[in-house]
Order: structure tokens, then sequence, then C-alpha cells
């Protein structure tokens, strides 16, 4: 007897459609699977046998059992193909010829029959109904995960013996309720900007930071602060749209990070610096979403800049110019978005008193060389906000009046990004960090007067193309948290205090 099935293979953040096909003939015992599998679907075997017997149904045993994962160039691993396989299997002994092509199966088998929650639930659902097919039999623990999508009738299994009545007519199982989404609202931080005392100059770079999507890189001595106004960016990000959710959602889910829960928080992630490149980048032998990827649409906070491996800093230079990462092994190449704010923090020396008026650096000329070197020229290039944050003196410690809220200043980001969605409305763009050469002509105009400041500018500080492109994004920024339709002389000077010298 044949039976064929539904199911799909997650590649990243996209997936395959996969055809579970079994195959039962009389003959000696065997069971085999085939079509480019991994270890763990290898393993299925046995799991796939106990369950059917604890499930109450005979095994097929004097049969042939052949499994073939179609197509077989497409490489597949994990345990969500047991449920599948584990139907097609009692089907196929039971002689049943069901139409199953609208239904499509997914989940681990425990060996007492239940059936375990999956990771890449989300978008193994949401590839379902690009697909048209209507119905999808999963896990009861990644049910409120996939009701997440809307317009495909999610039906949530607790072990294979329900599942099995249900095709058959015998018991069928009710549909997932879908509560109503999360209200993607204002969110509740524990850090304030009017918590910090004094660094104006800082935040108003996190404030153009977070209004343009700019990378930013706050040097200054130990205590001055710059780990705090890293931790308070959040709180001055928009809220995300429906769009920035569920992508963020669906990157959680294929990473295993997610519950059951809409993310509805910008990400912050503040990996240590003793994270592998793999770590940061993504990878792995099939793989995963890394660190730059779990930030996409919030802020990866990168401190102790200089102590991260070289390597790890290499790798970075592709993801912050091109918003996305490509993670190519023998068995292809896999794409990761990864449009994340890079915020990172250093001392200006090993010591940490290079900038300090008030106390002398301990540190040698060579000593101070080499610990600068440990941050190439190409990755200083790409970020675009360098600040010096100083060490605060007492009066401003000791001050009583409050800064300003961190709910005015995310006013004045969003009406910024405001203007930017109506500017790239019918583009993919969202931030002006992610202007190409054609929108940078199109959008960041320059009169004659500053047109002279920037050909100055570019000779004394000797910018590259590169910085000479961020001069005028930073510029368009500016100008859009000014509601100016136009770049004015005194937003491109203030674009240029942010430049490296």
């Amino acid at each position: 007897m044949f039976v064929k099935l539904a199911c799909a293979a997650p590649l990243g953040l996209s997936c395959q459609s996969v055809e579970v096909e079994v195959d039962i003939n009389k003959g000696q015992t065997n069971f085999g699977i085939i079509g480019l599998t991994d270890t763990a679907i290898q393993e299925a075997k046995d799991r796939i046998h106990s369950a059917i017997k604890n499930s109450g149904y005979t095994y097929p045993f004097n049969f042939r059992i052949l499994v073939n994962l179609a197509p077989a160039n497409i490489y597949k691993e994990g345990p969500a193909y047991d449920l599948a396989m584990a139907v097609g299997i009692v089907l196929a002994s039971l002689d049943k010829n069901l139409d199953l092509k609208n239904i499509l199966l997914w989940g681990e088998l425990a060996l007492d029959g239940s059936v375990r929650a999956t990771n890449g639930v989300l978008a193994v659902t949401l590839f379902a109904k690009e697909k048209g097919i209507k119905t999808i039999i999963i896990p009861e623990e990644n049910a409120q995960e996939a009701a997440l999508i809307e317009g495909i009738e999610i039906i949530p299994a607790k072990n294979l013996k329900s599942v099995l009545e249900h095709l058959l007519g015998q018991n069928f199982l009710l549909p997932h309720r879908k509560t109503e989404r999360e209200k993607i609202s204002e969110q509740n931080f524990d850090l304030d900007m009017s918590q910090i005392k004094g660094q104006e100059f800082a935040k108003r770079a996190l404030e153009i930071a977070a209004s343009g999507g700019h990378n930013i890189l706050l040097s200054g001595p130990p205590g001055s602060g710059k780990t705090l106004l890293a931790r308070t960016l959040p709180t001055i990000l928009p809220t995300l749209t429906e769009k920035e959710t569920l992508e963020i959602t669906k990157i959680y889910s294929v990473a295993g990070l997610l519950r059951t829960e809409l993310i509805t928080k910008r990400p912050f992630r503040s990996p240590h610096h003793n994270i592998s490149a793999t770590a940061l980048i993504g990878g792995g032998s099939f793989p995963r979403p890394g660190e730059i990827s779990l930030s996409h649409r919030g802020v990866l906070f990168l401190d102790e800049f200089p102590e991260f491996n070289r390597a790890c800093l290499e790798a970075l230079r592709q993801p912050l110019e091109d918003g996305t990462v490509s993670i190519s092994r023998a068995k292809g190449t896999l794409h990761f978005p990864a449009r994340f704010i890079l915020v990172a923090s250093q001392n200006p020396c090993p010591c940490g008193y290079a900038s300090d008026t008030d106390q002398n650096c301990a540190c040698s000329a060579s000593t101070l060389l080499r610990y600068q070197k440990k941050i190439s020229g190409p990755i200083l290039d790409r970020i675009d906000l360098h600040i010096e944050v100083p060490r605060l003196k007492f009066d401003k410690l000791s001050a009583e009046e409050k800064s300003e809220s961190s709910q005015n200043i995310r006013a004045r980001v969003e009406k910024a990004r405001t203007i930017q969605q109506e500017r790239f409305a019918k583009s993919e763009i969202i931030v002006n960090a992610e202007m190409g050469n054609s929108e940078i002509k199109k959008h960041c105009h320059l009169d004659n007067e500053s047109l002279n400041l920037l050909r100055s500018a570019v000779e004394k500080m000797r910018l590259s193309a590169r910085g000479y492109n961020r001069i005028l994004k930073i510029s368009r920024t500016i100008a859009d948290l000014a509601e100016s339709e136009n770049i004015s002389i005194n937003h491109l000077a203030e674009a240029l205090q942010f430049r490296i010298k």
C-alpha cells in the first residue's frame, strides 16, 4: 500500500515543500528512510515503532516499510517529520487511501505516542498558508504560536492516536480557538532617559540613531555611563509595526527561543565579548540565526568592543552594509535578515583614562596603538556616529532636576520615522540608514553652501566614499527630526560632529 502526506523542510526562515511517501509491501521485515536525512530522522524508526505500538495500533511486522522524504536533493534535519511518517505507516498498513493533500502534519513523537513541540512552527504555518494548504496538524504546545498566522485551520494534536482517529473520521479534533492578538502597544521599561544625568550630546546622538537606524560607538572612561546610555536606547525606539513583529517572531521561532507569545518589544541583545563568530553571525553544520539576526529590527549592544575576537568583528562587515547575512555550506546557502542598530562601547585605552581630563593615562604609546588597532578601519567606517562620553562632574551627578524623558524623545523619533515611511512607501526601505546610492541621490539634495562645507570636510577628515554617503544619511535624519523637507547647512554641520576625526 502507498500513502503520500504533506510536510515541510525549514530552510533558514523559509520552507521547502516535502512529500512524505510511505510504501509497505510484504517481505522481510525492514524499515528504511531515504531522502537526504540527518541522524535525528534515521533515529525516528525506533520512536515511530514504539509510538504506534503504545497508541493501540498494530505495527506492520513481516513487511518491508520504505519512507521517502521528497525531493531527495533537499537536506532534511530534525524530528519534526515523525508525526507524518507514523501516520503514513499506520494508514498504509490499514490500506486506507485518504485525500490528505490539503493537510500538513508536523511534530515529534515520544515513545508513548504523545506529540512533542518543535522549533520553526511559525515559519511552517506561514509556508502552508502561502501554498494554499487549508489545515495544519501540529503539537498542542505549538498551537498558540501557529495561531499568529491568520487564514489557516490549526489542529492541535496531543498524541498520535487522536490524530489517526481524526483523519479516519472516528473522533474529530477541535480546531484551535484563536484568541485576540496581543496589542502592540506602549511598553514599560525599567530604564528611562530621565534617569541619566547630563550627557546631552550622547543623548542627542542616540535620538538620531533611533530615528534613522544608524550605528553608534560610545567611547569614554570607566563609569561615564556608556552602558546605561546603550541600555536606554530601546526606550526611545518606536513601537513595532505588525510586519516587523511577524519578522522578529519568525526568527525567534526558528531559533527555538519563542514560547507562545507574540514578540512585541524590539530585541536588545548584549552578547559577552568571548562569543564565537558562529554564535554572533549565525551558522553551524545546519545554519541557525546568530545574535545579529536575533537583533533584527532592534539593538545589538557590543560592550567592551575592542575585546571581541577580531574574526567576530570583521564578520560584521557584510551584515552592517547589506542588512542580511548569507551562510554557505556544502548543503546549501541560507539567508537571515540582520537589520539592527549596532551600539558599541569602549574605553579609549586599556587603563581607560586616555580621554579623561582629570586622571592621567598609564598606558605607553605602543600599548595605546596596539589597543586602537584591535578595531579595523573598515569596521569604524561602517559606524555612523562616534561619540565621546566624558566623566561627569560632581555638580551634574548631584543635580536634582530630571532630564527629558524617553517618552518625549520617542515622540520625536516616531515623527521622524513617519516621515521616512512616507518617503519610502514604494520600496522595502524603512529607515534612512538603509538608503542606497539612488535613494541618497534622490532624497539628499544639498545647496551650494552645504556642498562647500561637505567638500571641505571630505578633504580635511579624509572621508571615504562610504563615509561621504553616511554623512548624507545622518544629515537626512537630522532634517527629518527637524521636520525639514530639505537638508540645510545646520543639519550637515551637526552630522559632521559625529564622524570619527
